[in-house]
């Protein structure tokens, strides 16, 4: 690893970012804080839209504090599990958004409410399952590709993951049966 921390700008969006090179010099509380830091307003705008579309329904079928642990949870695993590819592939780039917990409150919403329609763009209808089945088949062809670069791919579909591990451990949920309607 090549990268040392005098090659990383002093900035505050880089202490709250997660990158992986300073969590490595005990900047561990960045697991936490990129959730709160986007590139562009753009990518705030999109996350906290699908927060509150998915979160106000997701939050109320859980709970409050129990949707804050989901949330805080799903998101800071899927940025330790970044953590540990991006070390070596992109030890100094910087990981922000909160992608990962965004992803986990749709497959949230998708297992309580299967039957809900959500209208893409406003006008494409599809069920809750299909959209966030079909969102994570999207990610996972970007991440295999390599397309739509700049995107942390494998962090929304580290917080899918968790998400489903979440439900499955805490709930008993088996998160397939009840997207497919069994």
């Amino acid at each position: 690893m090549n990268i040392d921390m005098e090659k990383i700008p002093v900035s505050l969006s880089n202490a709250l970012a997660m990158i992986p090179i300073t969590v490595i010099h005990g900047w561990v509380w960045s697991f936490i804080t990129y959730m709160f830091m986007h590139g562009s307003v753009t990518h705030i705008l999109f996350n906290m839209l699908g927060l509150f579309i998915f979160g106000v329904h997701v939050e109320r079928q859980m709970g409050s504090r129990e949707f804050l642990l989901y949330y805080l949870l799903t998101g800071a695993l899927a940025g330790v599990f970044s953590f540990g590819v991006y070390l070596f592939t992109a030890p100094g780039v910087p990981l922000v958004g909160a992608s990962g917990a965004i992803f986990a409150v749709e497959l949230a919403y998708a297992v309580f409410f299967p039957n809900s329609i959500i209208y893409i763009w406003g006008i494409l209808p599809l069920r809750a399952p299909v959209m966030v089945l079909g969102f994570t088949a999207l990610e996972l062809f970007f991440s295999i590709t390599g397309r739509n670069s700049g995107v942390a791919h494998l962090t929304h579909l580290a917080g899918f993951a968790i998400g489903w591990l979440y439900f499955q451990i805490r709930f008993g949920v088996n998160p397939w049966r009840r997207l497919i309607g069994r």
